[in-house]
């Protein structure tokens, strides 16, 4: 099923495999919602998602449970502090290997995103494993969703029924996308997350990312900034635009 049937599909309440909870015709989100700077209602346990995110997630794992699979968050809603915790720790760990601040910068956005620009601040997406795998010390890492890594027949599953239960993967391997690397363990609540980056594409991420006080934003260039949002924030999976 395809992400626009999906959605149609959810908001008449038709029946699929499981009943979907239904999204706001017209979902409104501040800038400070989008930016992870606000305190919004999150569900779950070991992760947190918003309410309709928590409900299909459920679901999913639910129905993931019978193919012997157990779907294990890593992470989930992160909000801005968390966010910038990560940039600094990645910052000084890579200046601290001698490299300058640009090539510190470049290295930290092939997986991480800067503060106030990541998908994790919005309560719609997550990362995952397989509880039921064997874990390996690097868990998220390419090689284990991949051939006969632990988490293949995870990954397996998820590309035959993910977008039954309204979560796509973000980050493809589709040839030519550019930004954030392959992810394959980063899926999102469509119906939340679509109308959440519309509403993000009208915040002037220029203006707030030059105020921001953030270690290395002083090389934040308008030219790196404007790839960052083509690149990093955009080039996405096309289902989610």
């Amino acid at each position: 099923m395809i992400r626009r049937e999906f959605i149609k599909t959810s908001l008449l309440g038709i029946t699929g495999i499981s009943c979907f909870p239904v999204a706001s015709l017209t979902p409104s989100f501040s800038k400070d919602d989008l930016m992870g700077k606000s305190n919004p209602t999150l569900y779950g346990t070991s992760y947190k998602l918003r309410k309709e995110a928590h409900q299909s997630f459920l679901e999913m794992s639910k129905a993931a449970s019978k193919s012997g699979i157990r779907i294990k968050v890593v992470s989930s809603y992160r909000n801005y502090a968390h966010q910038n915790r990560i940039w600094e720790r990645k910052y000084k760990a890579f200046t601290a290997k001698k490299m300058n601040p640009e090539q510190a910068i470049k290295k930290i956005i092939e997986y991480s995103t800067i503060p106030g620009t990541s998908r994790h601040h919005w309560g719609t997406d997550l990362d995952i494993v397989d509880g039921n795998a064997p874990q390996p010390k690097g868990l998220l890492l390419e090689k284990n969703f991949a051939s006969e890594g632990p988490f293949c027949k995870l990954k397996e599953w998820m590309d035959r029924h993910a977008s039954s239960f309204g979560f796509e993967l973000v980050y493809t391997n589709k040839e030519g996308r550019k930004g954030f690397k392959y992810e394959p363990w980063h899926y999102t609540y469509t119906p939340l997350s679509i109308p959440m980056l519309k509403a993000y594409r009208k915040i002037d991420i220029k203006k707030e990312l030059k105020k921001a006080n953030l270690l290395g934003s002083s090389h934040f260039t308008d030219t790196f900034i404007q790839n960052y949002i083509n690149e990093n924030i955009l080039d996405i999976n096309p289902e989610l635009l």
